[in-house]
């Protein structure tokens, strides 16, 4: 007798799954156990926040405004340079690495170099860099210029696999070499992300540059550590607000041709 056509099919049994998820959460417990919190001073937490936030914008310093703008901007050179010197370097590796356009043993080796650049913070390359540069603001630029090839690189190279192939058969066929097809096969689909991408990435390398200055190399971090250090609170909460006037100010502006340039892109190819 066959079963009606109604009935719901069996799940499938999944025994893997249950046991990593139980490995999982049995990671999660022992690593959230082993950490030496003070769990009585969690009460505290409120009114200590309270107590800092009066501290810092109760009556801030504007004193120190003219100080802060230069050293933001400071900050937002460092940004920028190290965006562009990103896209030079990120650019055409990530081109190589996309498929169809390098050797196999190429495109491995750069998607494996890009994983382990994302995988370092851009303090611990600024710390390793500063021990041949100096406590400089080119210091943060080329951390933020190594770190941003591993997020443009990949990101590249899935725009590029992610065009359409009709151009780039075309280009084929007519017997385009490899620049040639990537010129004007690729190139002209893939812009507007690239654009996109290069822009994003300025806005994160902003908000970077003012961690970078955590560890000496200048700009509104370094300057926001020595007044948090000598516990002038007033004159912190002055640059906590040009940092986070001036970071969402960047956002919007970037946002807005990120916006402008996707629309662009749309409809170019609205039929």
């Amino acid at each position: 007798m066959t079963a009606p056509l109604t009935a719901v099919p069996a799940r499938p049994r999944r025994p893997w799954l249950l046991v990593g998820w139980g490995l999982v959460t049995a990671v999660i417990v022992l690593a959230f156990w082993s950490i030496d919190i003070s769990w009585a001073r969690l009460a505290d937490l409120p009114a200590e926040i309270v107590r800092y936030t009066v501290l810092m914008f109760g009556d801030p310093n504007w004193e120190r405004l003219p100080e802060a703008l230069w050293q933001t901007w400071r900050s937002i050179e460092m940004a920028w340079v190290g965006t562009v010197l990103g896209i030079l370097l990120a650019t055409p590796l990530s081109l190589l690495a996309a498929r169809g356009f390098g050797p196999v043993w190429l495109r491995n080796l750069l998607r494996g170099l890009f994983s382990l650049i994302r995988a370092v913070p851009e303090i611990i390359i600024a710390i390793v860099i500063l021990s041949v540069t100096g406590l400089t603001p080119f210091t943060g630029a080329l951390a933020l210029a190594l770190n941003g090839i591993g997020t443009l690189g990949k990101w590249g190279y899935e725009a590029v696999e992610a065009v359409p192939r009709g151009p780039i058969e075309a280009a084929h066929a007519a017997g385009g070499s490899t620049l040639q097809v990537l010129r004007w096969g690729v190139w002209p689909q893939a812009e507007p992300a690239f654009w996109s991408f290069w822009l994003f990435r300025f806005e994160i390398n902003v908000r970077s540059s003012a961690v970078l200055g955590l560890i000496g190399v200048g700009g509104i971090g370094d300057m926001l550590t020595s007044y948090t250090q000598y516990r002038e609170w007033s004159t912190v909460g002055v640059l906590l607000i040009v940092v986070v006037a001036v970071t969402m100010l960047i956002d919007a502006v970037s946002g807005a041709i990120r916006r402008r340039i996707m629309e662009g892109a749309r409809a170019r190819v609205r039929p």
